[in-house]
């Protein structure tokens, strides 16, 4: 009884069988699909290794600057108070609720600690000097030119009194060298603008009186700091006030020649 098309082959359906080359190309395409579904899973795999292998110093190192910073923050909080000849390493670390040990995982010492500070301050004075002594602030009257310089600079000091107590009292080599620069630096800025007030002053006036203000400035600025609120702002206008009498006739004898 012939066979039902259930039964038939695939040649006497008229259909015909897979050669061996035929299933040989198909193995080969399974193959290459399965290794290319390997690699781009490897290449996945590697990737997300790679992108956390470099998550992981940037995390480290994000948490390294913020201990560095906490313990920058109580040096400084410490040599305020104590100044810097009397501070210690574990007196820093009390106040960052820190352990000394890791305290030295970062600074080998207080000096490394004042250096890292200090440079830091000085870094912002510069910005703050340069702020204060922008072109369009030495135009002004010499009230108001008080005012533009003066006010960055004391507001920077107040907000900073570490930095006055490193740069006067710490004695550290590195400090005192980058300080005195400092120095040199505000004393050029003063005599560029006493230059444009009294363009007939002698070389040595402008020296001498740049000099005069500096040390008027230093004084008074050990007052300012001492008093908080209502006293401070009364020393502050008091400097302001022996800045222009002293200054006055130089200007108002210079332009009237």
């Amino acid at each position: 009884m012939p066979g039902t098309p259930q039964d038939k082959t695939p040649e006497e359906a008229g259909t015909p069988a897979p050669s061996d080359k035929d299933t040989a190309a198909d193995t080969a395409a399974d193959t290459a699909a399965d290794t290319a579904a390997d690699t781009a899973a490897n290449t996945e795999t590697a990737a997300s290794t790679t992108t956390a292998a470099a998550t992981a110093p940037r995390r480290r190192q994000a948490r390294g600057e913020r201990r560095i910073s906490q313990l920058l923050a109580a040096a400084a909080g410490v040599f305020c108070r104590t100044g810097y000849a009397a501070a210690s390493t574990n007196a820093i670390a009390r106040e960052a609720g820190v352990s000394p040990g890791t305290l030295y995982q970062f600074f080998p010492n207080k000096e490394a600690i004042a250096i890292e500070l200090g440079g830091r301050l000085l870094r912002s004075a510069h910005e703050t000097h340069g702020q204060a002594f922008l072109p369009e602030n030495l135009g002004r009257p010499l009230p108001e030119l008080l005012d533009a310089v003066l006010d960055p600079v004391i507001a920077f000091n107040c907000e900073n009194p570490a930095f006055w107590a490193l740069m006067h009292g710490s004695g550290v080599p590195g400090i005192t060298q980058e300080h005195e620069e400092l120095h040199c630096n505000l004393l050029t800025r003063i005599e560029a603008v006493l230059h444009g007030f009294a363009p007939a002053a002698t070389p040595a006036e402008l020296t001498h009186t740049s000099n005069m203000i500096l040390g008027i400035f230093k004084s008074s600025l050990d007052l300012i700091l001492a008093h908080e609120g209502a006293e401070r702002a009364a020393y502050t206008a008091e400097l302001k006030t022996v800045l222009l009498r002293y200054l006055e006739p130089m200007v108002t004898t210079t332009r009237s020649r």
